[in-house]
């Protein structure tokens, strides 16, 4: 089973993983080199991003294969960040579309999917900034670019919950859920039906 934590920096998501997830997490992606400007290679950093995603999804499979479960601090299915900042005017709608088409692509040939569960914290910006502000132990490059993403992030799981019905919780519980295999976890139509929903 993939359980997939998810929210803003500064909700929590990365101390709840270390408090419940032991050694089944999968960690965020960190800084990469050499990646594609999607001012002047969109096509290019689409492919980048679906394919780090596809990355951090198989290393969740393969902790799934041994451990039976994995956690992942933030979805290996990021499409939401590239959404969000479309829709707080930080990406254009062409890399919008060139990302959904190469995030498509992974989904159809079944290398990455939808996890089993999702937690999806939300927090009060100022408690965030607070948070941020007291934690010397992370750098938080971006930190009021993530404050604006939280309306979209928050539709974003709001449309997978409607089409995955009971897989998204809008909290992270004091115990780790009990988690059960899902089925849809490679639908395409369901991948569809979740981007049509999407305001």
């Amino acid at each position: 089973m993939i359980l997939v934590v998810e929210g803003i920096s500064a909700c929590g998501k990365t101390t709840w993983c270390t408090q419940h997830g032991s050694q089944q997490v999968i960690a965020e992606n960190g800084r990469f080199a050499n990646v594609p400007e999607r001012s002047t290679d969109p096509v290019g950093a689409a492919a980048f991003w679906a394919e780090r995603n596809v990355d951090r999804w198989q290393a969740a499979l393969a902790m799934e294969s041994t451990a039976t479960w994995a956690v992942c601090d933030s979805d290996p299915l990021k499409l939401h960040y590239i959404w969000s900042l479309w829709q707080i005017g930080e990406a254009s709608e062409r890399d919008w579309r060139l990302e959904l088409a190469a995030t498509r692509e992974t989904i159809a040939q079944g290398r990455i999917g939808f996890a089993d569960r999702y937690l999806v914290g939300r927090i009060d910006p100022r408690l965030a900034r607070a948070r941020a502000q007291a934690d010397s132990t992370r750098r938080r490059s971006g930190f009021e670019l993530h404050v604006r993403l939280q309306p979209a992030l928050m539709a974003w799981y709001s449309a997978l919950d409607q089409v995955l019905p009971g897989r998204v919780h809008f909290d992270f519980p004091k115990e780790l859920p009990a988690l059960e295999d899902q089925v849809e976890r490679y639908s395409i139509a369901t991948f569809d039906r979740m981007i049509a929903s999407l305001p």
